[in-house]
């Protein structure tokens, strides 16, 4: 209802809020307060009848649980127990702030007090350290906890953990993920908390993770990320003829030393027996390389991605595990010239296991198909795609295996094209090689579609000057039908979580071919 003020004035007041897609205040409040209670009548419901137990964390964890480890969220013990009977050398703190379940894990006829420490205790609101020595934990795990959380409360959470956590610590994280079945019905039914929060019928909350979500709250309390991976899995009810999406996120976060501090160096005294566990030592203790995740922003696109560190660039064969230095720039050149790729046909060549310049052309490109002559490479991309695909639509990108040069490699992937060829090829860091060169060449000539009055192809190289001459480049172009249209000289803009990388070559290139009628 809106009432006019004055017969003049064109004013009105607003009588009634306007709608909105969130709950009301009220409610939203009465939630928060209820939390305890509400997941008290859960379990007072339902026992230990509705969670399984989840006997597959020593699979995708066991490389990490030893020592002593610390399961906050602990419900009925579905993690706990399995762990206790896989890991028989192990011992177990265990909280909930649910006085019920703490009671059923105690209950448990598995339960032992010599090996389980299991104590009620809410981590938004009370120090653990008053219920566990500090430091002296090996690993957290927060399986389907964090996601219980007000959002507003979880870096407490965080903070709360780190007092017990020793130096070198994880934390290992399985939560519900954004797009996740349940997410689109309580959508559905307006139980709307706040962005990606909501409640459920029975007083309970849930909060839907991104991988940005999670990264951010972590890094923002100095946790180093070792892996983020958000898992999709379809189930079908025949009977009903639905096909449900059920999505998770799983995350492994360590607590370097230099993010602690003891009560020695809080008085400004430095502990005698500290050890030094910051990165550059703790890394003579891996026993392989370690991927590292990074955030990167191209044109103002925030970018997970998984690869080795520049330090291993003159140490490894599998050069498609890096980043090179021009795929962002070239990725920052189709961002800004959308008109390259929109509406057409892209192949990538030796695109590694990032291929930023396939994600980036995938918001425009009617299919993008990226290559790479490494298996493993490609196992990454795969990783690398599904970490951003709520921002880019990676279901565009079609993965491909090729070896430049073989035939039937390049006859199956020009097959992905409709049989006619692609719009456009690209390749970035491509022509460092000079045994390569010609064979580059060779498989975008017969991968490129032909010339016509309709569309003009074109081949696009971005790259450092390196041991191959330009001189050489251009020949080996010519001898395969591709006229040089233009070419760039610029010097490279190193984008934001990059700055790391540098250059020790000379300016960036960019060769712009036409394939000959």
């Amino acid at each position: 209802m809106e009432e006019t003020v004055g017969k003049s004035s064109t004013s009105r007041l607003q009588i009634y809020p306007l709608p909105s897609d969130t709950i009301s205040p009220y409610l939203r409040d009465k939630y928060e307060k209820e939390a305890r209670k509400n997941w008290d009548l859960f379990y007072k419901r339902n026992a230990d009848r509705f969670f399984k137990d989840r006997h597959y964390l020593d699979k995708e964890w066991g490389h990490y649980i030893g020592g002593k480890v610390e399961e906050v969220g602990c419900g009925v013990g579905n993690t706990i127990f399995p762990l206790l009977a896989e890991f028989p050398q192990i011992f177990l703190h265990a909280c909930d702030f649910s006085p019920r379940a703490v009671n059923l894990v105690k209950a448990h006829q598995e339960y032992s007090e010599q090996r389980v420490n299991a104590f009620v205790c809410d981590v938004t609101a009370e120090d653990l350290s008053a219920f566990i020595a500090p430091s002296s934990v090996d690993v957290v795990t927060l399986v389907f906890m964090l996601s219980a959380v007000s959002p507003a409360k979880m870096a407490e959470v965080i903070i709360n953990l780190k007092q017990v956590l020793k130096p070198g610590g994880h934390v290992l994280v399985r939560d519900y993920a954004m797009g996740d079945l349940a997410q689109e019905r309580l959508t559905r039914k307006d139980q709307k908390i706040s962005e990606n929060f909501f409640a459920r019928g029975d007083g309970t909350r849930a909060y839907y993770f991104s991988e940005h979500s999670l990264l951010d709250l972590f890094e923002g309390q100095g946790f180093t990320c070792k892996a983020v991976t958000v898992h999709c899995r379809q189930i079908e009810n025949r009977s009903r003829a639905l096909v449900m999406n059920r999505r998770w996120i799983q995350g492994e976060f360590c607590l370097l030393h230099s993010d602690l501090k003891s009560k020695h160096e809080e008085n400004g005294v430095e502990a005698e027996n500290d050890i030094d566990l910051s990165e550059g030592v703790a890394a003579l203790f891996e026993p392989n390389l370690s991927l590292e995740m990074k955030r990167i922003e191209v044109c103002k696109h925030d970018i997970l991605v998984k690869c080795l560190g520049k330090e291993h660039q003159h140490t490894v064969k599998a050069t498609g595990l890096l980043l090179w230095d021009a795929a962002p720039a070239l990725a920052t050149i189709l961002e800004a010239n959308p008109a390259l790729v929109k509406g057409k046909s892209v192949v990538e060549l030796g695109c590694g296991a990032l291929a930023l310049c396939s994600l980036l052309a995938s918001d425009h490109a009617s299919l993008v198909v990226a290559t790479d002559g490494d298996s493993d490479v490609l196992d990454l991309l795969r990783e690398n795609l599904e970490l951003n695909a709520s921002t880019f639509p990676v279901r565009k990108v079609v993965c491909s295996r090729l070896e430049w040069g073989c035939k039937d490699a390049m006859e199956s992937v020009r097959a992905l094209s409709t049989g006619n060829g692609f719009d456009v090829v690209l390749g970035t860091d491509v022509t460092y090689v000079a045994e390569m060169v010609p064979l580059l060449f060779q498989t975008a000539r017969t991968l490129i579609s032909p010339s016509s009055s309709a569309c003009q192809p074109m081949l696009l190289l971005c790259h450092f000057a390196r041991k191959v001459a330009e001189g050489d480049i251009l020949a080996a172009a010519k001898a395969q039908g591709f006229n040089l249209h233009t070419a760039w000289t610029s010097e490279l803009v190193i984008p934001t979580g990059l700055e790391s990388l540098g250059s020790t070559h000379g300016p960036l290139r960019l060769l712009y071919f036409h394939p000959s009628a």
